[in-house]
């Protein structure tokens, strides 16, 4: 799946995709509950209320840089909170280079955040060693949001940060960066605090077109028309809600094309207001 934003082109690889099982992530999104937001079907529930939900990369190409934001899961890992997301071996690096973008051709990694299923191809398991994925590439992550995780004493943060964040600032291929930092010309971080400490999502403007990616803001478009349906994972759900509010605000009516990093299906909308809340449209 691919987008184009003025000179800049977005393509989405997809590591994984499920339908249901994410109600540890939105508790509130009960069957019967998702059920009446008719307009989250076909692309985002099922029929029976289910949310359909992916775990994909968006890789973004300028005229003068190759981006990949968010490196979802990663083959290997162990010591993740949900058990299925230990040991995988997927072909998401074949995949990434099927779509024209092999691994030493990216420049630029971004992490909007650093969870566990966005860090995860940071690094790759080479004879028992964790190693940068991408080696020609400057990892970004917000100064912040480094901060935060590398003083995480919690398992399993501990191990995600181990595993995936440590190795590529040990080789010397991370910056720190500020939540407003102008990657180039195009791209330019857009703070969205509350999921984490220093969440950012990343702005696309090109030619006149714009385009927003979201990390983890807002996880599922269901949280568009139920403003009050927040992840169990937010850092300040307050802050978060807070978040969701403002820049929903900000988008609605406008032609900005707003791409979901957890979003399956069509993935990708513009966001209306929806009497006192918002859908996204994909027509």
């Amino acid at each position: 799946m691919r987008w184009r934003i003025g000179e800049v082109t977005v393509t989405k690889i997809v590591e994984l995709e499920a339908v249901g099982g994410s109600r540890f992530i939105l508790p509130q999104a009960t069957h019967e509950a998702v059920l009446p937001i008719a307009w989250l079907r076909p692309h985002f529930a099922d029929a029976e209320g289910r949310l359909k939900m992916s775990v994909h990369a968006l890789v973004v190409e300028t005229p003068s840089r190759r981006v990949i934001v968010d490196t979802c899961i990663g083959n290997d890992k162990q010591q993740r909170a949900i058990p299925a997301w230990n040991g995988l071996r997927t072909a998401f690096l074949e995949d990434l280079a099927a779509a024209g973008y092999p691994r030493e051709s990216i420049d630029t990694v971004l992490c909007t955040h650093l969870h566990v299923d966005h860090v995860g191809w940071n690094t790759m398991l080479v004879d028992g060693r964790w190693v940068p994925t991408f080696p020609s590439a400057r990892y970004l992550m917000g100064r912040v949001e480094f901060e935060h995780w590398r003083a995480a004493r919690e398992t399993v943060a501990a191990a995600v940060f181990a595993d995936s964040v440590a190795p590529v600032f040990d080789a010397g291929l991370v910056d720190l960066v500020d939540t407003d930092h102008q990657i180039c010309d195009e791209l330019s971080l857009m703070p969205t605090l509350g999921h984490t400490p220093g969440h950012v999502s990343l702005r696309i403007r090109s030619r006149g077109e714009e385009a927003l990616i979201t990390g983890d803001f807002l996880h599922h478009p269901c949280q568009l028309a139920r403003l009050d349906w927040s992840s169990a994972v937010d850092h300040d759900p307050l802050r978060a809600a807070a978040t969701r509010r403002q820049v929903f605000a900000g988008l609605a009516g406008t032609p900005t094309l707003v791409i979901g990093t957890h979003f399956a299906g069509a993935t990708a909308g513009r966001v209306l207001r929806d009497g006192e809340a918002y859908r996204l449209s994909v027509g």
